[in-house]
């Protein structure tokens, strides 16, 4: 694939009004690696006792301690080790929690988080669902799951939603068709990603296109370029490996379920705010709840949206937390500092092909550490902007590469938490799922061929 040169619109874009770039202020701090111990201790703290409890064996190792919780020992050594005075380092610390974009992020988390439970209640989940199995053949049931839990992981926007949706059909699965559980459960956790990653509404997108000042449907269609080829040389593999299977039941479903879905997907395919797509989608999902009598007793609507708010505290707090630590380390230096070395690493500005290839690992390898491709999006985002700013990367390009660089990793971690749910479900090892998750290093593969066949910038 061949990526196309800056346009003026392009150009345009690439100092966008939605993001600008803490770093690319004029600023008189010193580049120093010391701001940047305090993360380290965040990776060690989160990482070192979910290695311990998983040597303990102890069920869901790595979620033992709270992110939320492990960030906050790092956030006070970032403060005594500050030269500033203490007033001033707090100071960092509320405007790193309050930036513009960690502020969208969160509302946006809230909103997502109604939607998906309104959608749950109504049974809008289980009518994308059941309608997926009803128009796929009996012959194509195993490739179709991928695609089944591609379409569903689109329209939520989260691998977990459609992983807890998804692995109760798997499991009959595995059984009526006496197939590997470990494949099946790989084939959840590819479809799954998918979405996380191509989704409009999936968090690591919000994320993405915030960190980096892109539009959620130029995002979209980049992104598109590299995984849509991916998911079809998926399914021709699933197709030739696992092939054949027998007919399953298909539980009764009401069509209307499905109307928030539908504007869901088709205000986000001709390109409206996300904050738009999200509340459209939430007042469809409660008239057609309403109209369909799903809220009932304990049920109701404030009741199930204050769910959804709910089942995005850990995000919510750990994306504030984080954006507090990365503003008391970009105000020490620490993060010039790290741009400063990645940027000689890759030869910033003698090659574009090499800051991509930075973009791609430096989200990566920062979820190694932390299993948790959003954070790693947001923690890594000025690092990343800042990268794609010096090289003329446009928005969307950047945008894709960080997402995918964090999702490709997060979804083959033994100790993230879709390898965990998907293990617990099937009665696996965690390690199992990863193994036939074909669709991830694909997308890998495919983006990175996409990176390496692209035109220098004109200057």
């Amino acid at each position: 694939m061949t990526e196309e040169t800056l346009t003026p619109t392009d150009k345009a874009s690439a100092n966008p009004a939605i993001r600008e770039s803490h770093l690319s202020q004029a600023t008189s701090v010193t580049p120093s690696y010391i701001p940047l111990i305090p993360m380290l201790v965040f990776f060690v703290l989160f990482l070192g006792t979910g290695i311990y409890y998983t040597l303990d064996g102890v069920e869901q190792a790595f979620y033992q301690l709270p992110a939320p919780i492990a960030v906050l020992p790092a956030i006070a050594l970032s403060i005594l080790l500050a030269k500033d005075s203490l007033e001033k380092s707090i100071g960092h610390l509320i405007a790193g929690m309050g930036d513009k974009n960690i502020i969208a992020m969160c509302l946006i988390y809230l909103l997502a988080g109604a939607f998906g439970a309104l959608t749950t209640q109504i049974g809008a989940v289980a009518a994308v669902v059941n309608l997926c199995l009803d128009l796929i053949p009996a012959s194509f049931i195993l490739p179709g799951l991928f695609l089944i839990a591609s379409i569903v992981s689109f329209s939520m926007g989260t691998s977990m939603g459609t992983l807890a949706a998804l692995a109760p059909i798997g499991v009959g699965l595995t059984e009526s068709l006496q197939v590997s559980p470990a494949l099946v459960a790989g084939i959840l956790l590819s479809g799954a990603m998918f979405g996380d990653n191509l989704s409009v509404i999936s968090d690591t997108t919000i994320a993405a296109i915030r960190t980096q000042g892109a539009t959620a449907s130029d995002k979209l269609k980049q992104n598109a370029r590299w995984a849509i080829p991916a998911a079809v040389i998926t399914v021709i593999l699933y197709s030739i490996f696992a092939g054949g299977g027998e007919a399953v039941e298909i539980k009764e479903y009401q069509w209307y379920n499905l109307i928030p879905y539908a504007f869901i997907l088709g205000l986000a395919l001709i390109g409206w705010n996300v904050f738009v797509i999200l509340t459209i989608g939430i007042v469809v999902a409660i008239v057609t709840g309403l109209v369909g009598g799903s809220f009932t007793g304990d049920s109701g609507v404030a009741v199930t949206m204050y769910q959804g708010f709910s089942s995005m505290q850990e995000i919510f707090l750990l994306s504030m937390l984080v954006g507090g630590l990365g503003g008391l380390i970009k105000a020490q230096g620490g993060l010039a500092w790290l741009v400063q070395k990645i940027s000689g690493l890759f030869g910033v500005a003698k090659s574009q092909l090499r800051a991509k290839l930075a973009l791609l690992s430096t989200t990566a390898v920062t979820n190694l550490a932390i299993a948790n491709n959003t954070v790693s999006i947001v923690l890594t985002g000025d690092v990343t902007h800042e990268l794609a700013r010096k090289n003329k990367i446009i928005p969307k390009q950047s945008a894709s590469l960080v997402d995918i660089g964090a999702c490709s990793i997060q979804g083959v971690l033994p100790y993230g938490a879709q390898c965990l749910l998907l293990g617990s479900s099937f009665s696996i090892s965690p390690l199992a799922p990863g193994q036939y998750a074909w669709y991830l290093p694909l997308l890998l593969v495919i983006a990175l061929a996409g990176t390496i066949k692209t035109k220098q910038p004109e200057d």
